[in-house]
């Protein structure tokens, strides 16, 4: 395997935001418009992880998993709008929804959305 390459690290949070270990790239605490509309945030976390993306040359077309985390897990129906508005029809990921109570500082009027996400370089 090639060398594990590390970005977006921080130590404060003993943390990396996005990891490439051979044909695939790790990405976590994908958030945006936090505070705003769930649909916004969705739509934010979906803007954040294709930056992410960009940067190490893949696009949305490229995630095979994705881990969904909701304040509420009544919005899935939303998220899964949101899911076939960005990605082609046909080509979506593996998925998991889970509903958390986040540890943010914003509490029940801040996150209120946030995804992890396997994209894969094949």
């Amino acid at each position: 395997m090639s060398e594990i390459k590390r970005h977006e690290i921080n130590e404060t949070w003993a943390h990396s935001g996005m990891v490439e270990a051979g044909d695939f790239v790790f990405t976590g605490y994908c958030v945006g418009n936090i505070g705003k509309s769930v649909e916004a945030q969705i739509n934010g976390a979906f803007d954040d992880l294709e930056r992410r993306l960009a940067a190490v040359g893949l696009t949305l077309s490229s995630v095979i998993k994705m881990d969904c985390l909701f304040r509420d897990i009544w919005n899935i129906p939303v998220m899964e709008k949101v899911i076939k508005e960005r990605f082609p029809k046909g080509q979506y990921p593996a998925r998991k929804s889970i509903q958390t109570e986040f540890a943010h500082v914003g509490g029940p009027e801040g996150l209120h959305f946030q995804l992890d996400a396997i994209a894969y370089r094949g």
